[in-house]
């Protein structure tokens, strides 16, 4: 984990990474994008990054907009329960991976057209965990021509505080900021130095996914959500990062912010927005009375009642309430007044990353291109000196 300081818009510095490959043709695609890779498609610098999950497979493409943001040009998202029977098997299903790899599929359909100057692909708990995880990355690679890395619970709770810089408050003294996926949980602490930028300090990866959490806790009547349980084992869990924050007492000097579909989809609920809308939910603020009175609502209804909820529908109607059990677990420790929502996290993580390497790397290439002029200059100079009358002037 990187202990560099970092504040909003300011990420830590990163690898230089590549992300594409494939059958004969996409091999010969891949090389040719990789030759280029510092090329532009008219005059844009595009960029794209893909987080394959334990529940979702989600692809941003950006353009770089100035020095360090970026414009977005297109993206995918799809619900494909990679994880799904994990828990139980140990091993991704013929059926999750083949869902999987339909979406991947697409997502790769998109990069080629568009162009993308760079691009890093990651997968995480499901790829990590799985005993076929790595058979699963050859075959994407064999099948579609992605890339893909699977990358451990620190990088991933890094990349999500990346990318959810520009959040920060700066008011405050500590951050902490959680993002609940389908097969784990990363959450992580963030507190100010006296530079005012904030440092990582902490973080920790527990294995509280929601696909997880339902599949051990969950019974299999309409109303039977296993929410004690699920709580319960949120807060065992959780309990040696909290302990490890025991400095934290002043609820009025913390923000805590929640980057996952569970703190999204509760944001929007909240809002009574007729359809999930990201531009409303990104970046909002909901106060933990009124998120704790939505989860109240929510384990009162039946898996159908949350299908039907269109802010939840039916691929979520299962796992929602696995996610508010993490959260609520979280509150209890830390009772802020008000959570910060995201909408945002490892993909924008890997987008910033690139994007701050690519400009490091450029301005490197700038001083050595003046370096190597001034030296041109001064050994034309020194030649010509022992002519006399363009001694120290260019000819």
């Amino acid at each position: 984990m990187s202990d560099e300081p970092h504040a909003p818009n300011s990420p830590p510095p990163s690898r230089d990474d590549r992300a594409m490959s494939g059958d004969a043709s996409q091999k010969r695609q891949a090389s040719k994008n990789q030759s280029r890779h510092h090329k532009t498609q008219n005059g844009r610098r595009l960029y794209a990054a893909l987080d394959l999950g334990t529940n979702n497979c989600r692809l941003l493409i950006v353009e770089r907009d100035g020095a360090n943001g970026f414009r977005v040009r297109d993206g995918f998202s799809r619900i494909v329960r990679l994880g799904e029977g994990l828990e139980r098997t140990g091993k991704l299903s013929e059926d999750a991976m083949a869902r999987t790899i339909a979406a991947l599929r697409i997502c790769a359909g998109k990069i080629r057209r568009a162009g993308i100057s760079r691009m890093r692909c990651v997968a995480t708990e499901a790829c990590r965990g799985a005993d076929n995880g790595d058979e699963f990355i050859k075959r994407v690679k064999r099948e579609t021509g992605l890339r893909l890395e699977i990358i451990d619970g620190k990088a991933e709770a890094e990349l999500a505080a990346i990318g959810c810089g520009s959040l920060f408050n700066p008011d405050v003294d500590d951050i902490i900021l959680f993002d609940i996926g389908g097969g784990s949980t990363e959450v992580s602490r963030m507190s100010r130095q006296e530079n005012n930028f904030f440092k990582l300090v902490d973080s920790d990866s527990l294995p509280l996914g929601v696909v997880r959490l339902a599949e051990r806790h969950a019974g299999e009547g309409p109303y039977e959500h296993g929410y004690v349980g699920m709580l319960n084992e949120s807060e065992e869990r959780l309990q040696n990062f909290m302990n490890r924050q025991s400095d934290i007492t002043d609820m009025s000097r913390l923000q805590i912010i929640g980057t996952s579909g569970t703190v999204t989809t509760l944001a929007a609920v909240q809002l009574g927005l007729a359809k999930y809308d990201r531009n409303v939910v990104d970046g909002c603020t909901i106060a933990a009375k009124d998120i704790t009175r939505v989860i109240g609502d929510l384990r009162d209804l039946s898996r159908d009642e949350l299908a039907a909820n269109p802010c939840i529908g039916s691929q979520r109607a299962d796992l929602v309430l696995a996610g508010c059990a993490v959260l609520e677990a979280i509150y209890r420790r830390w009772p802020v007044a008000a959570f910060s929502v995201a909408d945002r996290g490892l993909r924008e993580g890997l987008l910033l990353r690139m994007i701050r390497s690519d400009g490091r790397r450029g301005g490197r290439n700038s001083s050595r291109n003046r370096n190597r002029n001034r030296n041109r200059n001064r050994n034309n100079q020194s030649r010509r000196a022992p002519f006399g009358e363009n001694n120290g002037q260019e000819l």
